[in-house]
């Protein structure tokens, strides 16, 4: 396996052990909070580390089958990937106006507005690592993974805002919001992913 292929392997693990933590500790402060947009964001990490496990079983196949059956694999990793993002986009949709219409307010959250400045730190850096070695490699499938590591750092601004809005001025609303934006950003992504996938 080459050294771009390991590099790729070792951000994948990264990946998946950063997004489960990262999902453990917003799903749980979410739900201590009744923060529905910090509970999406935990369930994004979640779809990201399912994402981060399909890579590592496309990256694991170089090297190991021949090049038809591999490009089959790249499409099948490419399509999962794009599929991941559907898996929670309503969930988070229909909670954000559930709580929007019965009036559920959140409580203020430090503990999730430290979690969103983390990965506003840190995703930029991992998408432009994965972004670049998929490239490299002809990986689209790398590629498309990068870029839910990107939407997880787009995410990660809203998420601030609307925890922020609520936590200084109680603007309360500002959560449920939140959590529609994080719904239009899965479903597009996921969309122009899968449509790539059936154009190669």
């Amino acid at each position: 396996m080459g050294d771009l292929y390991k590099r790729g392997l070792s951000l994948e693990y990264f990946t998946v052990v950063y997004n489960i933590l990262e999902a453990f500790f917003s799903i749980i402060f979410g739900s201590l909070s009744n923060s529905i947009a910090l509970i999406g964001f935990g369930l994004d990490s979640i779809v990201e580390s399912i994402s981060g496990i399909i890579l590592i079983w496309r990256l694991k196949k170089h090297g190991f089958v021949g090049a038809d059956e591999e490009l089959d694999i790249e499409k099948k990793a490419t399509k999962l990937v794009g599929l991941t993002f559907f898996i929670l986009g309503f969930y988070v949709l229909v909670e954000s106006i559930r709580k929007l219409i019965v009036v559920e307010k959140p409580d203020p959250s430090i503990a999730g507005i430290i979690i969103a400045i983390a990965s506003l730190l840190i995703m930029p850096l991992l998408f432009y690592q994965k972004n670049s070695i998929g490239k490299k490699i002809g990986s689209k499938a790398l590629v498309a993974d990068s870029k839910e590591t990107l939407t997880c750092a787009f995410l990660s601004l809203p998420l601030f805002l609307g925890l922020t809005l609520n936590y200084l001025f109680g603007f309360w609303q500002a959560d449920p919001i939140v959590g529609i934006i994080i719904f239009i950003f899965l479903v597009k992504e996921g969309i122009e992913i899968i449509t790539e996938s059936d154009n190669d």
